[in-house]
């Protein structure tokens, strides 16, 4: 399922970020961002950050290349979940080794669009903005769209 990338951008193409967690909002998110590539004829790059943490070195049971396989299963499944959303798409998908703010946002410097859920699994019930979306909005070198779903 995960593509390597194909190169750069043309100005023909729009390059649109998507931010996939797996969440509900995220998969609405990858949705939205389909049905906008489709219509401007985009490719999408469908990011998914995530970090492995210290205590890998004080418990050693897991290791680096199981939170990096977590990751791209994360990824696989919001992909998966979209259904058809992104039949006839130009899509690649990355599973990236650092914060997921940063994942996107460096992903972003030559992206025309950012697309994230308002918030994934963290936080607190009835944040209306998680970290990650936050962080977005006020550091993204382009337009966020911030799908907020139906709940």
């Amino acid at each position: 399922m995960i593509r390597a990338d194909a190169g750069p951008m043309s100005a023909d193409n729009p390059k649109i970020v998507v931010g996939a967690d797996g969440s509900d909002r995220s998969i609405e998110a990858l949705r939205w961002a389909a049905d906008y590539a489709r219509n401007v004829e985009g490719r999408l790059h469908i990011i998914t950050g995530y970090t492995v943490p210290y205590t890998i070195l004080v418990v050693p049971t897991y290791t680096q290349s199981d939170y990096r396989r977590d990751a791209e299963e994360v990824l696989n499944r919001t992909i998966l979940a979209t259904g058809d959303a992104l039949d006839g798409i130009d899509f690649h998908a990355h599973a990236i080794e650092t914060r997921p703010a940063l994942a996107l946002l460096n992903a972003a410097e030559d992206a025309d669009l950012v697309v994230i859920g308002s918030h994934g699994f963290g936080g607190f019930p009835g944040m209306h903005l998680g970290s990650t979306a936050s962080f977005m909005v006020h550091h993204s070198p382009c337009p966020v769209v911030i799908c907020r779903g139906t709940d």
